[in-house]
């Protein structure tokens, strides 16, 4: 009985952890400012462009801690962001099938730095995104940063 009660505390103490997954946004204006505080008397940063995702590290309702891709953590005003889902590419070029399978037609290419509204949650390893363009289709999540 004292073993099974070590186990079932060791499962509760773990599934908190196991249950946490990055929390990602996108931004949702034309011209967003990060600041190096959580203020606009903070030092501004740089700007990113409607649609750049971003990991929200902290949330002070306001303001959002945020990671970008390259790992730069700054402060973005919670208004300034949206929960649309967006993804980055990470790789050199990637191709967007027509469904999620590497044998698939690709629909398009698109080059590193590129963003991607995702459209479905990503399932065994792709998601479904489309381009601005209007073009849809299906890539790999190990070829993005996002999600």
């Amino acid at each position: 009985m004292q073993q099974r009660t070590k186990l079932i505390v060791a499962i509760m103490l773990l599934t908190p952890i196991l249950t946490l997954a990055a929390e990602y946004r996108s931004i949702g204006v034309t011209k967003a400012v990060l600041c190096d505080t959580p203020s606009l008397q903070g030092k501004k940063q740089f700007i990113l462009s409607q649609q750049y995702p971003v990991e929200v590290l902290v949330n002070l309702g306001d303001w959002l801690k945020v990671r970008d891709q390259s790992g730069g953590l700054n402060w973005l005003e919670n208004k300034n962001a949206t929960t649309k889902p967006t993804v980055l590419i990470s790789s050199a070029q990637v191709e967007i099938r027509q469904t999620a399978d590497v044998s698939s037609a690709v629909v398009f290419t698109a080059k590193k730095d590129v963003v991607l509204e995702v459209l479905e949650p990503a399932k065994n390893g792709w998601v479904k995104v489309k381009h601005v363009d209007g073009l849809m289709g299906y890539l790999q999540t190990s070829a993005v940063w996002g999600i």
